[in-house]
């Protein structure tokens, strides 16, 4: 399986952003889903995830701004970002879990996309 993550750009703080991480060589329908995040000089980040079955789970810090949503139909996961901040510049990465299941450390999966970045201009 390979993960595209695609959607980042440059936007000014309270704007919005989709990304979308789509899968080939495989069906992503069982698999559990991740985006993680890595700003400059940071650790890789935990910022949502979706369960095969759709079950959510977010970072604290992003509960009420974003949200994470999966299409089995198109193979594709999206992170929808609201009111954006300065603070949520980083690449934004995509990842799968074999298992189906969904875990807020990076170990847990199986494959990743290649990143996408995201820039939010003050």
């Amino acid at each position: 399986v390979q993960l595209q993550a695609s959607g980042g750009g440059l936007v000014q703080a309270g704007g919005s952003l989709r990304l979308s991480c789509t899968a080939s060589g495989g069906t992503l329908n069982n698999f559990g889903m991740g985006w993680f995040r890595q700003a400059p000089g940071k650790e890789r980040e935990f910022v949502a995830a979706i369960t095969w079955s759709g079950n959510t789970s977010f970072a604290d810090s992003m509960k009420a701004r974003f949200t994470i949503s999966r299409d089995n139909t198109k193979n594709t996961m999206y992170l929808q970002m609201n009111s954006l901040k300065p603070e949520d510049t980083a690449v934004y990465y995509c990842a799968a879990s074999y298992n189906g299941r969904t875990y807020y450390g990076s170990g847990g999966y199986d494959y990743w996309g290649q990143g996408t970045l995201v820039t939010v201009s003050s």
